[in-house]
């Protein structure tokens, strides 16, 4: 923010040759020292407002902006609807986010020179800033009138029509600022979370796309094109931000990604890269495991499930899914090792009962495996009906062989 510089109108010579310095200091960047001169001035003349006023550039320039605040509102009580002191206060009350201070003093100057774009500008903001929506607007647009090649007064309307939920009128001039100022360009990603919240996903995705080179919207943009249904379309953009940023998340949404897509190799790799990075995450050992269980890759299922129980002994899925993968594998005493495990934190449902079962009969254990299905069929209550078939079958099959024995 720039400040107004008011020469001094002199009377007295001895009050000239403090002002007349204190100007020589401030041309030569000495604010401190202009700072004691000037205040000498003010005690050989308080009344003197060009003493005030120049103190307080002297004080602004050196960030001393409450003292400087009030050395201005005494050169407005000296001399009113003073143009370069109202523009200067309301400089110094928006540098210190003073916004509904400095809504009068800008009211003020927007009369005093009603063609001054920066007056108007900075009211805008400060109108802005208090919620005062439409008259924010307005005098936005009043500083685009006077100055067409304004992008802070293009990017000011678009944030007012933004704020008012004019979405499809802010677009018009977000893009104006942009052109004038590409700098201005991350303006728009500001109206594709606006999108985003209105469940306008298309056009927030259209916006997003407009950022190839950053990486925060490029890995958004993925994130909204699985959130679409797209998973085609979001797969290169999370490859991309995957490489350019290889996070677990980054990670982990790639292998979503990969795995809505039909392409449950490429998800596993990626799990596998999570895991790898966070050897100590359990759950990304178990979903890992179970991507690697759907897929039939028993063994390194089974080293997966391992991982997440040794991380967590009390947790029993991570026992249960171990035991199946395992007996399923034809592992049948490692599976009986798993199982006993839930068993000593009591948490057995059904389906243990009847893995149980399973490990030992293919152990030669007919006595305890005809016990465990029984258990099964007691328990289960019609849920697993083929696995209750088979049951009953084995407990018939299983009583005759003692029988005959």
């Amino acid at each position: 923010m720039a400040f107004c510089a008011l020469l001094a109108v002199l009377l007295f010579a001895p009050q000239q040759d403090f002002l007349a310095e204190g100007l020589k200091a401030l041309d030569a960047n000495q604010p401190a020292e202009a700072e004691i001169l000037f205040h000498r001035a003010v005690e050989a003349d308080g009344n003197d407002f060009s003493a005030h006023f120049n103190l307080a550039l002297a004080l602004s320039v050196q960030q001393k902006d409450s003292e400087a605040i009030q050395e201005l509102r005494r050169t407005l009580e000296l001399k009113p609807a003073l143009y370069e002191a109202d523009i200067n206060l309301a400089t110094l009350l928006l540098r210190n986010m003073r916004f509904a201070e400095a809504v009068p003093v800008l009211k003020e100057t927007v009369e005093l020179k009603p063609a001054e774009v920066r007056a108007n500008l900075y009211y805008a903001h400060a109108l802005f800033e208090t919620v005062d929506l439409p008259q924010a607007e307005e005098y936005y647009r009043e500083a685009a009138e006077l100055d067409p090649k304004s992008a802070v007064a293009q990017a000011g309307i678009a944030h007012c029509l933004l704020k008012e939920g004019k979405l499809a009128e802010s677009a018009a001039f977000f893009r104006n600022a942009a052109a004038l100022d590409p700098q201005r360009k991350s303006g728009l990603l500001e109206l594709a979370a606006a999108y985003e919240q209105s469940k306008m996903l298309p056009e927030a995705v259209e916006i997003l796309r407009e950022f190839p080179e950053n990486a925060a919207a490029k890995e958004h943009l993925a994130q909204m094109l699985v959130e679409i249904g797209n998973f085609g379309a979001a797969i290169p953009a999370l490859e991309a931000a995957a490489k350019q940023s290889p996070t677990t998340a980054n990670h982990l949404a790639l292998a979503d990604a990969y795995k809505m897509n039909k392409q449950p190799d490429k998800a596993i790799e990626q799990l596998q890269l999570a895991a790898a990075a966070e050897p100590s995450n359990f759950d990304l050992h178990m979903d890992l495991g179970k991507e690697l269980r759907d897929q039939r890759k028993f063994t390194t299922a089974a080293q997966q499930f391992a991982a997440a129980a040794r991380l967590r002994p009390d947790a029993v899925k991570a026992w249960n899914e171990l035991a199946a993968v395992l007996v399923v594998n034809e592992d049948y005493a490692g599976g009986l090792a798993a199982l006993d495990h839930v068993r000593a934190l009591g948490k057995e449902v059904p389906g243990d009962f009847f893995y149980r079962a399973i490990s030992l009969e293919k152990l030669r254990q007919p006595k305890p495996a005809m016990e465990a299905y029984r258990q099964f069929l007691a328990t289960d209550g019609g849920k697993m009906p083929d696995q209750e078939f088979q049951a009953r079958q084995r407990v018939r099959i299983i009583e005759s062989e003692l029988n005959r024995k």
